[in-house]
């Protein structure tokens, strides 16, 4: 690569769809299918190669304030095995260029999962818990590999299920370990449970509203998801 050109920012993603949506201009995906396992392993190979790691998608909501398709760019990540900060220098930069979208957006922390949330009790104890406002399953990932190569981390995530809401069996066995659906897993389980089907209506609804606000989020945020023109080093990483 040309020493003139900046290295890639490496955008950790747990749905392809996620990563169709963050691809661009110096940007690097790593999709792996809503796996933290999968993520560890395929983050592997990227740290001498990129100038950041940030991790973009949806989100499982923790604070009942919150509804399908708002925004949370996050203070840090919070893990039963530490807490990670986001770096202040691309907060601040979201911060600016967000502002001017037309969806709720808020500063908050983020809890780790190392699987989906399927309950509003699960949800409320992780929210008791961390304080955070919303939970994924790749953000705690890229944020220790991050700290682990001293690179600068960030996240930004669209609120998809509220903390009210009941997610069925299938949601579980939704994807394809590329990020992609599985369909035919899907109609084994609704030939299974058919009950499961009454859920689908909310699910698509919340889902649509979490990508509108993702896909607003980039367009707003531009090459490099808005952090390109931060320069190099970021001396000041926590």
């Amino acid at each position: 690569m040309s020493s003139d050109r900046p290295l890639p920012v490496l955008v950790a993603t747990g749905l392809a769809r996620e990563a169709r949506l963050a691809a661009g201009s110096d940007i690097v995906t790593v999709c792996a299918g809503s796996s933290p396992t999968r993520l560890r392993i395929a983050l592997g190979d990227h740290a001498p190669s990129c100038r950041a790691v940030v991790s973009f998608g949806i989100a499982g909501g923790l604070d009942p304030a919150l509804a399908p398709g708002d925004v949370v760019v996050a203070t840090g990540i919070a893990a039963a095995d530490g807490h990670w900060p986001a770096h202040p220098a691309f907060i601040r930069a979201w911060v600016r260029c967000l502002s001017k979208g037309r969806h709720r957006m808020i500063l908050a922390g983020i809890a780790a999962g190392e699987a989906l949330l399927m309950s509003p009790a699960e949800k409320a104890a992780l929210h008791s818990a961390t304080g955070a406002a919303v939970v994924d399953l790749e953000s705690h990932v890229a944020a220790a590999f991050a700290a682990a190569h001293g690179l600068p981390f960030a996240a930004i995530r669209a609120v998809c299920d509220p903390a009210h809401r009941v997610l069925p069996p299938l949601a579980r066995e939704a994807l394809r370990p590329d990020g992609r659906v599985d369909f035919a897993s899907l109609l084994r389980q609704v030939v299974r449970q058919p009950t499961q089907l009454t859920a689908l209506p909310c699910l698509a609804s919340d889902a649509s509203a979490a990508f509108a606000s993702l896909r607003h989020c980039r367009s707003l945020l531009g090459p490099g998801l808005g952090l390109t023109g931060l320069g190099e080093p970021f001396s000041d990483v926590a």
